[in-house]
């Protein structure tokens, strides 16, 4: 398997009533989180968010309001997903983004990937997510989107 590019996009996915779909990870169940991955090859941002969201949703970003929040946050890759990148690649740069559906949509999960999936108000989700920059992502959704505030 080829190495991970250490530059990702992370997919805030949100309805109009600000409920956030959130996905269990496979490979470590109890662990909850938005869309993210990385970039494949000389894709842009955007096209990472919307490929990374058709995989793991199987929603079609492209039909729905994608946004590029210009957020760029640089992390320490966890340990235990560091033999995915690199050798000596300790860093990883992820850059957010929003996707507006108008409500709830059937969401078709990649078994590999994620076990389940939820919708949650933006509070709960923000206090479910085990990354720090999905939850500050989370907490500023009320601020980037004309949604009413709940």
């Amino acid at each position: 398997m080829p190495y991970k590019q250490p530059v990702s996009a992370l997919v805030v996915i949100y309805t109009a009533a600000l409920e956030v779909l959130l996905l269990e990870r496979a490979d470590y169940p109890g662990y909850w989180q938005s869309v993210t991955g990385s970039r494949d090859g000389v894709e842009s941002l955007r096209e990472t968010a919307i490929r990374e969201a058709g995989e793991e949703t199987g929603l079609d970003a492209g039909l729905y309001k994608l946004t590029d929040w210009k957020i760029q946050n640089v992390y320490d890759i966890y340990p235990k997903w560091q033999h995915r990148y690199p050798p000596g690649t300790t860093h990883n740069t992820e850059h957010v983004f929003g996707l507006e559906l108008p409500q709830r949509l059937p969401v078709k999960l990649s078994p590999r990937e994620h076990l389940s999936y939820q919708w949650l108000s933006w509070q709960a989700a923000a206090d479910k997510v085990f990354s720090p920059s999905n939850r500050a992502a989370i907490l500023q959704l009320p601020e980037r989107t004309s949604c009413p505030k709940m």
